[in-house]
């Protein structure tokens, strides 16, 4: 099943219920929030508070990407501000197998994410653990930057190998994605789809969403 999974990071954050409601009735089914700390990326973002924040304006799941260092130590306060889903870098977790069970521990879904140039296979020993696994698009750090074409053959890859190892993690795909991409990742395997600027840009909330998910339904392979 194709979502779109909108990232709060691009909306108007004086009128953010708002926002959130007009996504979720453009067909939004997922809250995704950025976490950044400023050092694994360079930029500052939210903290538990503003998951607390969100979790009473909305019944849709709170996917929260944590882009920052030493994620075992902020897994628990996001858990319990109201964390659904909860992924973390491959790039910064020394033990990423203990980290995934601390999330687990938790009771989110486990989600890791790759880096652009992070290889598909440095994630095949977890696998079978995680609920999700998102393929950044783009560096992350900033809203609005544009897709790294590769990105398509590594969804693509990651769906070869979840065929063949007989698994049923989902692909998420965080980056760039826009009206102009959106089909392309669909098509290589990607069910989870983050966006923030191509949803929240010009008022438009709604129809954007709506758009956006129609033109992805209709590049999805069973479609």
């Amino acid at each position: 099943m194709i979502e779109l999974c909108f990232s709060i990071l691009a909306s108007d954050f004086a009128h953010l219920a708002d926002e959130i409601a007009a996504a979720e009735r453009g067909g939004g089914t997922i809250v995704h929030v950025d976490v950044m700390d400023g050092h694994f990326v360079p930029n500052i973002t939210f903290g538990p508070p503003m998951v607390k924040a969100i979790r009473p304006i909305t019944k849709l799941p709170l996917d929260c990407h944590l882009m920052i260092e030493d994620p075992d130590a902020y897994i628990p306060a996001f858990a319990q501000a109201g964390a659904d889903m909860i992924s973390v870098h491959q790039e910064v977790c020394r033990h990423l197998h203990r980290t995934l069970e601390h999330i687990i521990e938790n009771n989110c879904l486990p989600g890791v994410v790759i880096n652009p140039a992070t290889p598909v296979e440095t994630l095949i020993e977890i696998l079978p653990m995680v609920h999700y696994v998102l393929v950044m698009s783009v560096n992350p750090g900033f809203g609005g930057q544009k897709f790294i074409p590769f990105a398509v053959d590594k969804i693509a890859h990651l769906a070869e190998l979840r065929e063949a190892l007989g698994l049923n993690f989902r692909i998420e795909v965080d980056g760039g994605v826009a009206h102009d991409t959106v089909a392309s990742v669909v098509q290589a395997g990607a069910e989870m789809l983050v966006a923030g600027s191509a949803v929240f840009e010009k008022g438009r909330t709604e129809q954007n969403a709506a758009e956006l998910l129609r033109i992805a339904r209709s590049a999805a392979p069973n479609a």
